[in-house]
């Protein structure tokens, strides 16, 4: 199938797949199960910036559960959902104070979380609360020994070690691999461990020293000048990379700027949501790999049922963190079924370890013993689709978790 007829193909499935939100919103719900809403109201609170530089994906986060709330009668469980939003800003102070807000509104269970600081920040009170929180980006995997946080997104070192694995065997014996990561607390070290512990600690094509970068998460059009020439001083003829949003934008368009035209990899956050709409000149962006737990093109019932939805809402294709918000409501609604008609907060969370395997747009998965996802995770590369650029799916790369 062409682009163009790729890109016709999703909006066919969207105006006929779901026939409509209202039309979709019948007697049966995403599961399969019925969903009348007879039980009492619940309150379920929402975390994610609404201001700042994770805002997109504090959007993201509160399109995917809003989604499966429209097409499941706005219930979980058989319970009708007043979703309770609070801002979880961009500091751990702001996230500290949002969970706070939401505790002292009596929510059932939590979800959302853009930033690992915070999650780090927050954890002792959701803990000592007993209130469920099911976050649905961050995810560091040094959060561990949690009883009441459960992740339905990944574990950002899984993005490094797929990547890992597979150009281990893909780049030829004479090839280098410049690293290029940001400073400070957003998980570059962790996908670097996780890329080198699967290509080798030792292997000669990635022994050059990492370059890390400085900077705001909205660095100026020369941030990373100086650390690109450096890196490409050493001719490399791959660039293995980790960056997101606006960050992302500069650092591709300011790395084809200094002459290099040899292939880039990443964890895909790097082409994800609204980036591709901004590198510019839009042919940088093109041929460029990544790795992630979901593509919006999968061919699976789950997927053509979430992503025809998304798209027919919103116009635009459905991100990972939508996908994993979806699914944080997903499992919600199936512990809070289990749980019963006078659920409490640790009912609900005892429930969710009952669960078993989720039907989902990524394709099944489940949690396993930390409380995050065991999913297969994906190759994808920038294509044009039509007149734009799209993460197309290459193909399989592993099973991690």
């Amino acid at each position: 199938m062409s682009q163009m007829n790729r890109r016709r193909a999703l909006q066919l499935l969207a105006a006929l797949g779901t026939g409509g939100l209202v039309a979709a919103c019948g007697t049966d719900s995403d599961e399969g199960t019925t969903n009348a809403t007879s039980g009492r109201p619940i309150k379920i609170g929402l975390i994610a910036p609404q201001a700042g530089p994770n805002k997109a994906i504090g959007d993201e986060l509160t399109n995917g559960f809003q989604l499966y709330l429209d097409l499941n009668d706005r219930s979980l469980g058989g319970h009708p959902v007043d979703l309770v939003a609070a801002d979880e800003g961009d500091t751990v102070k702001s996230g500290q104070a949002a969970v706070n807000n939401l505790l002292e509104q009596g929510v059932l269970a939590m979800t959302g979380v853009a930033s690992s600081a915070v999650m780090f920040g927050i954890r002792d009170a959701v803990e000592q609360a007993r209130v469920p929180l099911i976050g649905s980006n961050a995810s560091p995997p040094s959060l561990q020994s949690v009883v009441y946080i459960w992740r339905t997104s990944y574990v950002l070192d899984e993005a490094g070690r797929a990547l890992g694995r597979y150009l281990k065997d893909e780049l030829g014996t004479a090839d280098r691999v410049a690293i290029i990561l940001p400073e400070g607390g957003g998980g570059g070290e962790d996908v670097l461990r996780g890329f080198r512990q699967e290509f080798g600690e030792t292997d000669p094509r990635i022994s050059d020293p990492v370059i890390w970068t400085t900077g705001s998460p909205n660095p100026g059009k020369t941030a990373y000048v100086n650390d690109i020439n450096q890196a490409l001083n050493r001719s490399p003829s791959t660039v293995f990379c980790f960056y997101s949003g606006t960050a992302a934008v500069e650092f591709v368009m300011q790395l084809r700027d200094a002459g290099f035209r040899g292939r880039i990899y990443a964890p895909g956050f790097l082409t994800e949501g609204t980036v591709l709409e901004s590198i510019r000149p839009a042919n940088d962006a093109l041929g460029i790999r990544t790795a992630l737990n979901y593509s919006a093109d999968l061919n699976n019932a789950a997927n053509r049922r979430f992503a025809s939805a998304y798209r027919k809402k919103h116009n635009a294709s459905p991100t990972t963190y939508a996908m994993a918000s979806y699914d944080a409501a997903k499992v919600l609604d199936q512990a809070i079924r289990l749980a019963g008609t006078t659920a409490t907060a640790q009912d609900v969370n005892l429930a969710l370890g009952r669960i078993g395997q989720i039907d989902s747009p990524r394709g099944a998965w489940q949690f396993n013993q930390p409380r995050t996802p065991q999913q297969k995770w994906y190759l994808r590369e920038v294509q044009r689709d039509g007149q734009l650029l799209s993460n197309v799916l290459v193909s399989e790369l592993a099973t991690l978790g």
